[in-house]
């Protein structure tokens, strides 16, 4: 029998990934926080995830760990593992809460909040973890049937009784955001209050980056069909990139990348008019705001669409689709290069036109193709194969 969570004191929740990753489960954190209000919370995060560490209200303690199975640009060694093991074993934690994406598994995760003494233990598994976990949800779909990743999320906490009437993502501005990016945008000689539009090249997996000629082509292509400002953003790394893609373009977009803090950076989505960019965190930061997407989707997966924005899902449908690997295991990167830039332009301009009328619903249907009829072969799990997804959208409101 499944332990009771009704007198739970202390929960550990456990997201190793990256910040999107964090992110897309921020609904399921405030429906922890939301039926165990007398809980103290803390969340266990990579250094990429702990980015997030100001921006979410709900939760009481970060702890920084970058675990030996996710993927880390530093592994670290066991000495480290074994100092964590022991904190989180002082922490006196009465449960812990797993999330994961499909493709990874919780229960190394689980093993090692089992050796910190933690009695309950919330978690995805493809397997019977038997005694790894006392409260877990089958995995059973290939690609968990095209479920997203925050529905998943959501699905999960609320086999403990957690759920929220508000599932939108949450990402809290502060006003020192707001003016730094207000300062920044100025210095460059943007007006902060003129029509902007945000466009993002980088991605931290190869397989998820629109290439770099054709963001030039749809940069200029656009900058003669609107009035506002186009700006280039990105990390400090991806500078070159930016610059690369601003010289071809030869229309002078404004470089950002490397500028701007995290907070800076969402406060500049949140008063933008719309994003356009690869899958990756800058689009769910951008869902968390209410900023339109247009997101250049790599067929990588199909749990991580912009959740409850309006959106334009823009890939090249190829047979290879949702190969879950960071980079294109084909070495034809079709499912974007397909991607013409005129389309990027098209969906950007729509976008435009439904912000310039928030009166006016976006009822456009995005979606993406079924998963192959040989995915229960390509994921980790087999099951039926479920139908296309469709992708929730909903008219930004603006104060």
């Amino acid at each position: 029998m499944s332990p009771c969570w009704n007198d739970v004191k202390k929960i550990l929740c456990v997201r190793l990934d990256n910040l999107g990753d964090v992110l897309m489960s921020t609904p399921a954190m405030r429906a922890l926080a939301t039926r165990f209000p007398q809980a103290h919370l803390s969340v266990m995060v990579s250094s990429s995830g702990a980015a997030m560490a100001p921006f979410l209200p709900d939760i009481d303690e970060f702890i920084v760990y970058d675990a030996p199975w996710v993927k880390q640009p530093q592994p670290g060694g066991v000495a480290a593992d074994l100092d964590m093991l022991g904190r989180l074993r002082a922490g006196d934690f009465d449960a812990a809460v797993i999330f994961t994406v499909y493709s990874q598994s919780a229960l190394p995760a689980a093993l090692f909040c089992r050796l910190a003494g933690i009695p309950r233990i919330l978690a995805h598994a493809r397997e019977n973890p038997y005694e790894l976990l006392s409260n877990w949800t089958p995995d059973s779909l290939p690609a968990d049937g095209g479920r997203h990743e925050v529905q998943r999320q959501l699905d999960l906490v609320a086999q403990v009784g957690a759920r929220v009437t508000d599932p939108r993502l949450i990402f809290a501005l502060r006003e020192q955001d707001r003016q730094g990016m207000r300062n920044k945008l100025a210095a460059h000689g943007v007006d902060p209050d003129d029509e902007l539009i945000v466009v993002h090249p980088g991605a931290t997996a190869a397989s998820r980056r629109y290439p770099a000629e054709y963001f030039a082509l749809a940069v200029r292509r656009l900058a003669v069909q609107v009035d506002g400002r186009i700006l280039l953003t990105g990390t400090p790394s991806e500078h070159l990139l930016a610059a690369t893609i601003g010289k071809a373009s030869l229309v002078a977009p404004v470089n950002l990348a490397g500028v701007l803090t995290l907070g800076e950076f969402a406060a500049l989505i949140d008063s933008s008019a719309v994003l356009i960019s690869n899958n990756s965190s800058p689009v769910h930061i951008a869902a968390a705001m209410g900023t339109p997407v247009v997101d250049l989707y790599a067929l990588t997966n199909p749990q991580h669409t912009p959740w409850r924005v309006s959106h334009r899902l823009l890939y090249h449908d190829v047979p290879c689709r949702y190969c879950y690997r960071s980079i294109c295991p084909q070495g034809h990167q079709a499912c974007l290069r397909g991607v013409e830039p005129d389309a990027v332009v098209a969906a950007a301009l729509d976008l435009l036109r439904l912000a310039a009328d928030p009166t006016v619903p976006d009822t456009a249907l995005q979606s993406l193709p079924p998963l192959p009829a040989d995915s229960a072969a390509r994921t980790p799990a087999a099951g039926k194969k479920p139908g296309a997804i469709e992708t929730l959208l909903f008219t930004r409101a603006r104060p």
